[in-house]
């Protein structure tokens, strides 16, 4: 039964992917014709990465706040995709040791992160983690800096004073019929 069953999945996966039609450049353009700025990639090549959540240091060397970052691996070709992700852990990994220990910020600002610079060393500890010819390029698909203390001229949320009512949103419970009649 279970061999049927495989078999009726790849029979269906198969006959979607010849039934998916295949998509002509837009305006002529053939597929080498693309900016150097696209880092999209071919069609399943690309592997989304786990957030990484880097530290920053301010000028003084204490820790100022993080940089949450997630990235997208663009591989050679789909085989290529296919072993980076068997080996997410593994680059994950580096990443995370890379960040950790060097700063991630531009060295005039702290509290900016240096995106050339970043995703050149991720590219590289891409590489070296799955050797070469496997990862194309690097992107950073979202980057969100949180500092550790917020700027000083924003008011703080405050909490009530003790003893003030909060109301709650819960309706009042009813007794039961049960209930009502045990009593």
């Amino acid at each position: 039964m279970r061999a049927l069953v495989s078999i009726i999945f790849v029979f269906f996966f198969v006959a979607q992917a010849l039934a998916a039609p295949v998509s002509a450049p837009p305006s002529g353009k053939s597929p080498s014709d693309k900016p150097s700025s696209d880092k999209s990639g071919a069609p399943g090549a690309n592997v989304e990465m786990p957030f990484l959540m880097a530290p920053l240091t301010g000028s003084d060397g204490k820790l100022s706040g993080y940089a949450y970052i997630s990235t997208r691996l663009t591989a050679t070709s789909g085989a290529g995709a296919l072993d980076v992700r068997d080996k997410i852990a593994f680059i994950q990994d580096a990443f995370v040791r890379d960040v950790n220990g060097a700063g991630v910020a531009k060295p005039t600002d702290p509290g900016t992160v240096d995106n050339s610079a970043l995703e050149a060393r991720l590219l590289a500890d891409a590489k070296r983690v799955m050797g070469p010819g496997k990862v194309a390029s690097i992107a950073i698909v979202q980057l969100q800096v949180a500092p550790l203390h917020p700027d000083p001229s924003q008011t703080p949320a405050t909490a009530p004073p003790p003893g003030t009512r909060i109301p709650d949103d819960k309706p009042a419970k009813t007794p039961r019929a049960t209930e009502a009649a045990a009593k």
